[in-house]
Formats: C-alpha cells, sequence, structure tokens
C-alpha cells in the first residue's frame, strides 16, 4: 500500500469542498450531518430588519443578541457629550449597545453581523470601530475556517495520528474533521484553545497563544512566533470528561503548509472573538 494513500485522499477530498464553494455549493464545500441547511426568516425589530435562524437553537455562537434601548425617559442628556435633548436635538439608539446619543455621537452606519442585520445601522463611535474591526473576521478569517485544512490529528492520549481536513461548518457551529474517521464538535462544547507556536526570524507578523478562552481567564504569550498546531479541549454531549484532540500541520511536501498556519490564525481570531463576546 501506498504510504501516501491516505494523505492524497484527504487532500482529494479538501479539493473537492473547494471546488463545492466555487460551484455553488456554499463556502467549505458538501454539508455534513450537523449543518442541513437551517431555515432562516426576514424580521423588523425597532433597530433594523435582520436575518436570522428560525429556531434560536441554530444561531451562530459568533452572534449577539440585541440589546435592550435605554428607556428615552431616563437620557435626558446624551451618553456620551452630555448635550440636552429638545425638539431640535434628537436622540438616537445605537443598535449595538443600546445607549442613547445625539446626532453627532451617532451618526455612523456600520455593517453589523453578528446581530444578523441586513443593513448597516447606527451606532455610536466606540461600537462602531468594534464593529469595523469585526467586519474583517467576517470578510476574511470565516471563509478561510470554512474551506478548512489539512492536519494531523491526535485523539486523547493515542499516540497515533490520522490526516484530516478540518473546517468550520456552513452553519457556523460545528468543527467538522473528515478522513477516514469523522468528527463533529459542536463549538459550544468547546472549553479550551490553545494555539501551538514556533519561533522564526524578527519583524514578521506576531501570532498570540489564547487558551481556555470559552471557560476561564485568557493568556496572552507576545513575540515572534508563527501557528504550528492546536490543541482543543471539549465535552462530548452526555459527559462531563474533558476529550482532548491535537492539531498538527504537516510537514510533508504535498500538503500546504502555509494554508494550515493561516487557517490556525483564523481559529485564534475566532476563539478571541468568542472570548470577548462573553462581557458584550
Amino acid at each position: 500500500m501506498c504510504p501516501f494513500r491516505g494523505v492524497r485522499a484527504a487532500i482529494g477530498r479538501q479539493r473537492r469542498q473547494s471546488r463545492g464553494a466555487s460551484s455553488g455549493g456554499g463556502v467549505g464545500g458538501k454539508m455534513s450531518g450537523c449543518e442541513a441547511r437551517d431555515a432562516k426568516k426576514l424580521v423588523r425589530s425597532p433597530s433594523g430588519l435582520r436575518m436570522v435562524p428560525e429556531h434560536r437553537s441554530a444561531r451562530s455562537p459568533f452572534g449577539l443578541d440585541e440589546p435592550p434601548w435605554v428607556p428615552d425617559k431616563e437620557c435626558p442628556r446624551c451618553m456620551q457629550c452630555d448635550t440636552k435633548f429638545d425638539f431640535i436635538t434628537r436622540k438616537h439608539h445605537c443598535r449595538r449597545c443600546g445607549k442613547c446619543f445625539c446626532d453627532k455621537c451617532c451618526s455612523k452606519k456600520v455593517p453589523l453581523p453578528r446581530m444578523c442585520f441586513v443593513d448597516p445601522v447606527r451606532q455610536c463611535a466606540e461600537c462602531a470601530l468594534i464593529s469595523q474591526k469585526e467586519t474583517e473576521f467576517y470578510d476574511k478569517q470565516l471563509k478561510v475556517l470554512m474551506n478548512g485544512a489539512t492536519f494531523f490529528v491526535t485523539l486523547g492520549t493515542s499516540d497515533k495520528s490520522e490526516l484530516m481536513v478540518c473546517r468550520l461548518s456552513n452553519n457556523q457551529r460545528y468543527l467538522v474533521l473528515d478522513g477516514d474517521s469523522h468528527y463533529e464538535i459542536e463549538i459550544v462544547q468547546i472549553s479550551t484553545v490553545q494555539i501551538l507556536t514556533e519561533g522564526f526570524t524578527p519583524g514578521e507578523k506576531d501570532i498570540h497563544t489564547y487558551t481556555s478562552l470559552l471557560e476561564s481567564q485568557h493568556i496572552t504569550e507576545g513575540g515572534n512566533t508563527r501557528a504550528i498546531g492546536m490543541i482543543l479541549q471539549y465535552k462530548v454531549p452526555g459527559s462531563e470528561e474533558l476529550t482532548q484532540m491535537k492539531f498538527t500541520a504537516s510537514e510533508d511536501f504535498s500538503c500546504n503548509k502555509k494554508l494550515s498556519a493561516t487557517w490556525l490564525a483564523a481559529m485564534h481570531k475566532a476563539t478571541k472573538l468568542l472570548y470577548e463576546s462573553r462581557d458584550q
């Protein structure tokens, strides 16, 4: 048997997924059992039109709930510049934080995909800046995660690894791993994410290491490093014990090591977003 047969098979699956994405199959290609198309509906709220899943259980883990608006009677003045509201100076609510501002302090209309708004919505200066930074994740990193990358995956304390294509599901709720085995890990069940790094020449872009982002305090390690792998700990439904998976970028020339590093960097961004969203 050819020693690279499994490698070629996994890479072939990844290429077929990429072709599926470009031919209208959706980013990430063929859907798995965990991602049958979730029905969505168009709803109107005081903040604007939103395209949301019909069932709350189908919402993306990256999503945020609409905030309650500060009642008009409780905000006689702008909550930023303290300008008094009157017939001429009208009050506006930020769609992201729900606070009350004058037009000058809440004039920007910025996309807010985390709340599923169809069009850009009015936000205060502070929230607009946060939303603009998140736009890069939705425009770039999220697509990278859905397209997937190839890794050697080791389960638990096993000394054997399997070459698998790992990607984020189309509905953003699962990590889907395909090789000779198949795994679907629900994002909300992941308790620890650690990006493994190694040093390289100074001056190149840093990638920090974040650990335990979903349940405990995060750790940031600076320095000149690059992503070479990842360790996940997650709970299998029905069990309280943690399962660990280790992902290692392949050294084989036939695998796209740069793509794996890009995918890990995108996973780092996604995990950071999930960690920070706990306080929003």
